[in-house]
């Protein structure tokens, strides 16, 4: 987001300046770098065996509905079941390519609702292993910074999505319902989905400021895959895939969790773990860090297994199930590019505390590239774990988006950390997040992104800004109405810098803005300082979501806590109901598993003790 000088607002994904011109004639002069071609090869092989895992997916299906169903019942199945095509497109948001999508699935004219579930979501895989083999094909293709800046983000969030895709498909699959085998609850699918769609949205965002022919090639290889995903969302949705928030006015879709165990069942009954989970891994987070055996000791003065974390995230094992500890001793670490990716699953990072342990870059969108690029470090790993660590970009105010930490990690959990920057701090890009007991300092929009995410007795502090510029802690960006996500945030301290709190009278703080049409926050039982507008939110661009979003503000204290003069925008409401309030708490808003009492971090399931 950057402020002119009148103040309006703008998201983009890189800087200001104009982009260079691209050369598609020379596209082919110049072969790609060593590092290139091995990532392309690796995408274009899992792609394509993706691709032949959908299609043995879709004879399995043809095979299992066919000797279900005999041939002699075909033409009254079929009105029947174009009935249900028609009922299940219904319920989409883009039903003629629903209707139009599953019309080229085999034998879709003969399934059942049900059924039409599992081929939505293998419809939507195949396009997207199409979409990640076909872009991989134009690495080649000489780029300036900021384009190829997104072409890497895009190959990152395409490859991403078709995991969870594959993830989600083998969920719904109708074998793994018969023999009870599946692999992820229903609120598991529901976030996967919902991340596959946020990753598109972030892989065109960042082609939204460049022009040229790798542009054109992206745009045409994308095409359509956020309207399948939609699709996916909604007809997974409306069979049964989610629980709808009752009360709350989420476009009128009624969803049922097919889960039922209770807050009190999850913290009575610990059994309730991953196998592989020990006792020793549920105490992790609050064992003093000398009592920890370490699997890598990150050390700068060479008395560790690794004197860099790039080489400890390296030695790190790929899809392990057992919890991988890396201590990283107290010094600062300038490395480029860390980051946590998809394959190195259940890292914990340990620090020896705030200011103590610090990770830290300067990178930002004037360096032409990316908002997702300039993250000091990220994470999409899932079960990542960080506690005791200052995460921080010291960009300065003055060049917009610079990302201290990001993460996209399902059931992560950060504990006790520094978290410190400008514009775009805290990039909470998706999935389901858990942040207790951290202090995170920004300006503009310093919490931002697609997660379902709980802050809980954190505090955000607001700094000071550049001259002209407005305060925004929050800028959500849910895309879809049936996306289980937002950013909630209970029983926190919303305060004021020391630099900032005399000048508050001119840089006036808000608690949010919708970046996306469907943005969701809320603030529950936080203290509140004055340094907050009366008007608590602002608006993005004129009346742009505001009878669309869900903006809430319950119980909350403090000065600044007071809704007399709050906005009165259709979206915002100032809850009253606890059941309401409750939606919003870690117990119903991103467990969907037993995975935060795993971690063994302290947290507060319902709305108090």
């Amino acid at each position: 987001m950057v402020y002119d000088r009148l103040g309006s607002a703008v998201r983009h994904g890189s800087s200001t300046r104009d982009t260079l011109p691209l050369h598609p004639d020379k596209a082919t002069s110049t072969p790609p770098a060593t590092r290139n071609s091995k990532l392309k090869f690796l995408i274009i092989f899992s792609a394509a065996t993706l691709i032949v895992a959908s299609a043995v997916s879709v004879t399995l299906l043809v095979g299992l509905r066919t000797r279900a169903t005999g041939q002699s019942s075909v033409h009254s199945e079929h009105r029947k079941l174009t009935q249900a095509i028609s009922r299940t497109c219904s319920q989409t948001r883009y039903p003629n390519l629903c209707h139009n999508s599953l019309l080229d699935f085999p034998d879709s004219l003969s399934a059942s609702e049900k059924e039409l579930v599992h081929i939505s979501v293998n419809i939507t895989l195949q396009h997207f292993s199409k979409a990640l083999y076909v872009s991989s094909t134009i690495n080649n293709l000489i780029m300036d910074t900021r384009v190829r800046s997104a072409y890497e983000d895009c190959l990152e969030l395409l490859d991403d999505s078709v995991d969870l895709l594959t993830r989600s498909l083998t969920s719904v699959s109708l074998a793994g319902y018969r023999s009870g085998a599946k692999v992820g609850s229903t609120q598991d699918v529901m976030t996967w989905l919902s991340a596959a769609l946020t990753n598109h949205d972030t892989c065109t965002d960042g082609f939204a400021e460049v022009n040229g022919y790798v542009k054109d090639q992206m745009e045409e290889r994308l095409k359509d895959l956020s309207e399948l995903v939609s699709n996916c969302l909604a007809i997974f949705s409306a069979s049964g895939g989610n629980e709808d928030f009752s009360g709350i006015p989420i476009h009128n879709r009624r969803r049922r969790l097919l889960e039922s165990e209770s807050v009190d069942d999850f913290q009575a009954k610990r059994v309730h773990l991953p196998k592989w989970l020990s006792r020793r891994d549920r105490r992790l987070l609050d064992t003093p860090v000398t009592a920890i055996q370490a699997d890598i000791v990150v050390s700068q003065d060479g008395n560790g297994t690794c004197k860099t974390i790039t080489e400890a995230i390296k030695k790190a094992p790929e899809y392990s199930y057992r919890r991988t500890i890396i201590y990283v001793r107290a010094g600062r670490y300038v490395e480029d590019n860390l980051k946590v990716g998809r394959k190195k699953t259940n890292l914990m990072f340990v620090g020896d505390g705030k200011g103590k342990t610090v990770i830290t870059g300067g990178k930002s969108v004037f360096d032409n590239v990316t908002t997702f690029h300039t993250a000091s470090f990220a994470a999409s790993g899932a079960g990542f774990i960080a506690r005791d660590i200052t995460f921080e970009n010291w960009a300065g105010p003055s060049k917009h988006q610079a990302v201290a930490l990001r993460v996209g990690a399902d059931h992560a959990v950060v504990y006790r950390c520094n978290i410190i920057g400008y514009q775009d701090t805290l990039y909470v890009h998706s999935q389901r997040q858990f942040f207790r007991e951290c202090d995170i300092y920004g300006t503009v929009d310093f919490i931002f992104g697609n997660a379902a995410v709980v802050f809980q007795n954190c505090s955000l502090y607001a700094r000071k800004p550049n001259p002209f510029q407005k305060n925004t802690i929050t800028a959500q960006n849910r895309k879809d109405p049936n996306q289980n996500t937002g950013i909630s945030i209970h029983a926190c301290r919303i305060l004021a810098t020391t630099d900032l709190q005399p000048a508050k009278g001119g840089f006036p703080t808000y608690l949010g803005r919708p970046w996306k049409l469907y943005s969701r926050t809320v603030y529950m039982m936080s203290d509140i300082g004055d340094h907050i507008h009366p008007r608590g939110w602002l608006e993005w661009n004129a009346t742009f979501a505001l009878d669309t979003l869900y903006y809430g503000e319950y119980m909350n204290f403090g000065p600044g806590g007071a809704v007399g003069q709050r906005v009165n925008w259709p979206g915002y409401r100032v809850i009253t109901s606890a059941v309401e309030a409750s939606k919003f708490t870690v117990s119903q808003f991103i467990y969907g598993s037993a995975w935060l009492p795993s971690t063994g971090v302290a947290f507060l399931a319902g709305l108090s003790a």
